[in-house]
């Protein structure tokens, strides 16, 4: 069974003559151990759809099944805790918290009601293994791009999810650190993994390449990535 199955889902943006259908009908698996791309330009709905998908908004119509569980007619309180047990969000624009060190960011869901145990254990390793040890007290404005997008994969992994779902990862990053984050976005095992970005190159790194246009998503050949 897929840790993430969306079917139908369609989510209309703005109000009267402003409104727009950014999502028409979309259908998504994604399995354990698998990495999917979605690709398109910008304003295509790509962030409208990892926001379905990762819980944080509510389709129009459709329906979202996350690590087995259905999202939909579920309180608020239910939805967070299915976010912090089952889903980690990369952002384009890092969202570390400037007042806290490396390692508290990471720390930060381990810390929430809730959250599986062993939490301090997960976040030393994690922060071993993506080479930050030595900058783990730094706080974010002492860090390069690159190692704040790596404490920032660290939080979001530091809850064992099944689905990680990364929004531009590589979008504030130089192609060296940029190509950095991809090679650990590929290297995760036994989770489900969905990148949404414009940019073909870091597409390219999926065991699938999905475009998204006019609301659609549509299989996407090698030979015929759209351009940003």
């Amino acid at each position: 069974m897929p840790v993430l199955h969306a079917a139908g889902l369609t989510k209309t943006v703005g109000v009267g003559r402003g409104a727009r259908r950014v999502l028409d009908g979309v259908d998504l698996e994604v399995h354990r151990g698998e990495v999917v791309a979605v690709l398109g330009r910008s304003g295509s709905g790509k962030s409208t759809l990892l926001h379905l998908l990762g819980a944080l908004d509510a389709p129009d119509a459709g329906r979202v099944t996350l690590a087995h569980e259905a999202l939909a007619g579920r309180s608020a309180r239910e939805l967070a805790r299915i976010r912090l047990r089952h889903v980690g969000f990369v952002f384009q624009q890092f969202q570390l918290i400037e007042e806290l060190s490396g390692a508290e960011n990471v720390m930060l869901p381990a810390r929430l009601p809730g959250a599986p145990p062993g939490g301090s254990r997960r976040a030393a390793t994690l922060i071993e293994e993506l080479g930050l040890s030595a900058v783990a007290d730094h706080r974010p404005h002492e860090l390069s791009g690159g190692e704040q997008q790596r404490f920032a994969i660290a939080r979001a992994l530091v809850n064992g999810p099944e689905l990680v779902l990364a929004d531009e990862p590589t979008g504030n990053l130089d192609a060296e650190n940029g190509g950095a984050v991809l090679d650990l976005l590929r290297g995760l095992e036994g989770r489900a993994v969905v990148i949404v970005t414009h940019e073909p190159d870091a597409a390219a790194i999926a065991d699938r390449m999905l475009h998204l246009s006019d609301g659609r998503l549509w299989a996407a050949a090698s030979a015929a990535l759209p351009q940003p």
